[in-house]
């Protein structure tokens, strides 16, 4: 069995998806359901997923917690919740707390939309971040390169709090560039707090033209600086259907993996996010 460590899904009667704006994204404006997605996690031996959250505001994290606890496909949650807000350890208590609550397992924010590139180490941040390891919760980090230097020293500062890298912090695939990332993605690989998602690099690259061997040099840089034991599989679907299909995702991820052992394997495809998020 597969464990999709990293998805999305969304309902735009219910909640507009503003992120999703030009014609590049125009595909993703429509409803993205648990409907759509259950057959293609079926079809691809996916057994398990962790729903990721996708924008901003309170409502979206206990909607999607009431989703895990009637669904057993998905079996964890990385939601949102304000980490500056004062009250924090109480709201992830609150959380905790509501139909699905246990079903809690991270909590994210857009750091990537943040102007300032060293948000993360802001007093307030870092205090909620604090709340969140109180909380047994571990934190995901969606940045671009240039907020990694960032997320090495709040890493650092939160010993015991694991920080996920989402996207393999969104390497300049298209262009084939691999400094100064590559660096950056060592330097967080090098604490042992840290673990990072293969995902997201399909639409990293041309979303027309890609090819495994575009795809190839990043995969290897955190196969070689995390290893197959802090490494995890996740669709990122539906943002992947800009650039591929739910299976042929999951295809070009076993092929990227191909030269690991079946324990290896077995670790970034199923038991690292198993343990990582405690499914």
């Amino acid at each position: 069995m597969i464990v999709d460590a990293h998805h999305h899904l969304w309902d735009l009667s219910v909640r507009d998806q503003d992120w999703i704006t030009g014609p590049g994204l125009a595909p993703l404006r429509r409803d993205f359901t648990l409907g759509d997605l259950r057959p293609e996690a079926r079809a691809a031996g996916v057994g398990r997923t962790v729903l990721v959250q996708t924008v901003t505001v309170p409502e979206e994290t206990p909607e999607f917690l009431a989703l895990a606890d009637r669904h057993e496909l998905i079996g964890g949650v990385v939601g949102w919740t304000d980490l500056t807000r004062p009250g924090i350890a109480g709201e992830l208590a609150r959380l905790r707390a509501l139909p699905g609550g246990r079903h809690l397992k991270g909590i994210r924010h857009q750091v990537q939309a943040e102007p300032d590139p060293e948000w993360l180490l802001r007093p307030d941040v870092r205090r909620g971040l604090t709340a969140v390891a109180d909380a047994g919760l571990v934190y995901d980090l969606v940045v671009r390169p240039r907020q990694l230097p960032a997320c090495v020293r709040a890493a650092a500062e939160h010993p015991g709090l694991t920080f996920v890298l989402d996207h393999l912090g969104k390497p300049p695939v298209a262009s084939g560039a691999t400094e100064p990332w590559a660096g950056a993605v060592r330097a967080l690989a090098a604490l042992p707090n840290t673990v990072c998602k293969l995902s997201g690099l399909v639409t990293e690259a041309d979303p027309a033209s890609w090819t495994a061997g575009d795809l190839r040099p990043y995969a290897d840089v955190v196969l070689d600086a995390f290893g197959p034991h802090r490494l995890m599989f996740g669709s990122d679907w539906p943002v992947c259907t800009l650039a591929a299909s739910y299976g042929e995702v999951v295809a070009v991820a076993a092929e990227l993996t191909a030269g690991l052992s079946e324990p290896e394997r077995a670790a970034i495809f199923r038991t690292t996010a198993t343990r990582v998020y405690d499914l």
